[in-house]
């Protein structure tokens, strides 16, 4: 019988993922940095928020879309950037493509990826999926120039720029693993240049992805950055990596089109707050003069709700695409399909837009307008405290 057919949860890939990924990549994809506190505070921060629901609103029929940058998106989840996809099944970013493209869900793909941004956007065209690429910004500028002139050649329609990773996090359970990509595999959009397409052996207590970051990306980013990627291109610049609202401002000052509220997954900064703490802040700052988006902790429809209802325009997931990937798959990077893999990602993006319908029903709210403008449809769970 098909696994899916027994996972009801997001939760429930989380648990079987490590029965399907060797140690090494199930660290890697699930681990934070130093100990974890952001980590875990992203998904416990959900837990403080409580959702007051409406009665008698005639819920027979609801609006779950939204606009984004001009384009209608039938739900308000995508998926995040995240790396080396084929750690967790053969066909790697080509299977999490074809899950985005079956749930009509936007994805968006890492230069980091282990499949070429062309070949990513070749089967995106014609599965009809909508694709959005990041970017890292090299010490050497012509990497990341050539980067972008691809990617808009290949037609995706908006950059992604995270900002959070002057240097890598201090991930200690790469760093006991001694972390590196699995020899067969390579940072496939810089095929042809060694010292960007492939990584360093790493060596117990020295994780090789945190070497290659520490030789290939620029610390000294700045808001100069920004506006060269800003003026370089004419497609929409998304910000990811900011949790303050003063970046934020400075952001949309500086040209940026989006916000990711985001702390790299708890991967970059510990004790950075949740995101979803940090939300409410960033929308303030700036208004209606951006989308706002968020990433970390999600774990089932009423977080997207809750996010969506603090002002968020749409959330993303990276985690959970992972472990879909991994559970479909008996023996990663043996004989496998795209559709093996995809049929992990769909069903948990499936998941999360049917318990987001359902949150909605049950909350009193047709449309993500009305979950916007009621303002105290989300409340700490202090504010029953004062009763």
């Amino acid at each position: 019988m098909e696994s899916t057919k027994f996972f009801l949860t997001v939760d429930d890939y989380q648990n079987d993922a490590k029965n399907h990924l060797e140690k090494v990549a199930h660290d890697y994809y699930e681990s934070g940095a130093n100990d974890e506190y952001t980590l875990k505070r992203n998904e416990a921060a959900y837990k403080k928020l409580l959702i007051r629901p409406r009665c008698l609103q005639d819920v027979s029929s609801v609006d779950t879309s939204i606009e984004w940058f001009g384009k209608i998106h039938k739900f308000p989840i995508g998926i995040a950037p995240t790396a080396f996809h084929k750690m967790a099944c053969k066909d790697g970013e080509l299977s999490t493509l074809k899950g985005a493209a079956d749930t009509n869900s936007l994805m968006i793909c890492s230069s980091w990826s282990n499949t070429s941004l062309e070949e990513v956007a070749i089967k995106g065209k014609q599965m009809g999926a909508q694709l959005w690429f990041q970017l890292y910004i090299y010490k050497d500028r012509s990497v990341t120039e050539a980067l972008v002139s691809r990617a808009e050649a290949a037609g995706y329609q908006a950059f992604v720029l995270t900002v959070d990773t002057p240097i890598l996090g201090r991930r200690i359970a790469d760093m006991r693993n001694g972390f590196s990509l699995p020899k067969i595999l390579k940072f496939a959009n810089f095929e042809g240049n060694a010292a960007h397409s492939y990584m360093p052996q790493g060596i117990k207590g020295q994780s090789g992805f945190m070497e290659y970051v520490t030789s290939q990306i620029d610390p000294s980013l700045d808001w100069n950055t920004l506006d060269w990627l800003v003026r370089r291109t004419s497609h929409p610049v998304v910000v990811k990596g900011i949790i303050r609202g003063d970046d934020a401002k400075m952001a949309i000052e500086k040209g940026a089109k989006g916000i990711i509220v985001s702390n790299h997954g708890g991967r970059q900064m510990d004790s950075a707050p949740a995101t979803i703490e940090a939300l409410p802040e960033i929308v303030k700052a700036v208004g209606e003069s951006c989308q706002v988006f968020l990433d970390g902790g999600i774990r089932n429809g009423r977080d997207v709700f809750k996010a969506i209802a603090l002002g968020a325009n749409g959330i993303f997931i990276g985690r959970p695409v992972l472990w879909g990937l991994s559970v479909e798959n008996k023996k990663p990077l043996t004989l496998n399909s795209i559709i093996q893999g995809a049929k992990g990602v769909k069903n948990i993006i499936s998941i999360l837009q049917q318990e987001f319908t359902h949150t909605m029903k049950l909350a009193g709210c047709r449309s993500i307008q009305e979950i916007r403008k009621c303002k105290d449809l989300i409340v700490r769970e202090d504010f029953y405290s004062k009763l």
